[in-house]
């Protein structure tokens, strides 16, 4: 079953960081001139998958602008949900790679909200409880894209994504929410190939080796929720042995999460 995850997600074993760069460069250049759009829209995390998405958008419309004679902008967009321990990290990745249109939108109010008519809807129901810890991260990642589609609408932009195959492998990411994306340009690396971009662009070092979050919660971490490390889950999707437990760990995962990256069944 490896070999086939393998295939399906498109991992390579090893990588050349700077043709892989160039690349996702391009496909991301062309997507916008085929769209007719004004640039992309990258929400800034403060981790190092948004980071790398910033930096190859940035690169893109860069050379957009400079090819075709019209400005073309990169739109990055801090959405914290109150006060957010590491947003200074997303401000870190804005002024490495010269962000000059961004823009802070906190989901807080939007989200409790929502999360009290759920409340309501259910004492309706008859259950008398608040929504679950996991539904109202939910909520958060679905808020932080509403706001995200409002903005590259109002802007003509293309809503970038952060997906890579590490993430796509274990279905880490909400449906609807952070996988509802125009493009995803570093879908087919693993977590490890997707250090190796960052340090070639020129993320700062302390963002390349914190501990991946969703930042769905306080003290959230990908890792202690998903039981695995990225050592193990990279291992895996190049091809190398790793323990049976992650392998059957990594495999459940990934039959568990088919209906988030199938398309939507129709009869």
């Amino acid at each position: 079953m490896q070999n086939e995850i393998i295939a399906a997600l498109g991992v390579k074993p090893s990588i050349d960081v700077e043709a892989e760069v160039r690349k996702r460069v391009d496909f991301l250049k062309a997507y916008v001139l085929e769209a007719g759009a004004g640039g992309l829209l990258i929400a800034i995390s403060g981790g190092v998958d948004s980071a790398v998405a910033a930096g190859l958008c940035k690169r893109a419309t860069d050379e957009l602008t400079a090819g075709e004679g019209k400005d073309y902008i990169t739109l990055g967009v801090f959405q914290p949900y109150g006060e957010q321990e590491d947003i200074a990290h997303s401000y870190a990745v804005a002024e490495a790679f010269g962000l000059t249109h961004k823009v802070e939108t906190n989901i807080e109010e939007a989200v409790n909200e929502i999360a009290l008519e759920v409340e309501h809807s259910l004492k309706s129901l008859g259950q008398h409880r608040h929504i679950t810890h996991q539904g109202k991260g939910n909520v958060k990642a679905r808020t932080r894209m509403v706001m995200q589609y409002a903005l590259a609408f109002e802007n003509n932009l293309l809503v970038v994504g952060t997906d890579h195959a590490s993430e796509a492998i274990t279905g880490f990411y909400t449906k609807w929410g952070d996988g509802a994306v125009d493009i995803t340009p570093l879908s087919s690396l693993n977590k490890r190939q997707v250090r190796q971009l960052a340090a070639f662009l020129g993320v700062p070092a302390d963002i390349v080796t914190k501990a991946p979050t969703a930042g769905l919660w306080p003290g959230q971490t990908d890792e202690a929720e998903l039981g695995i490390t990225y050592e193990e889950n990279s291992d895996y999707l190049e091809g190398k042995t790793v323990s049976p437990e992650a392998a059957k760990k990594l495999e459940n995962f990934y039959r568990r999460t088919a209906h988030k990256r199938n398309v939507i069944p129709g009869i």
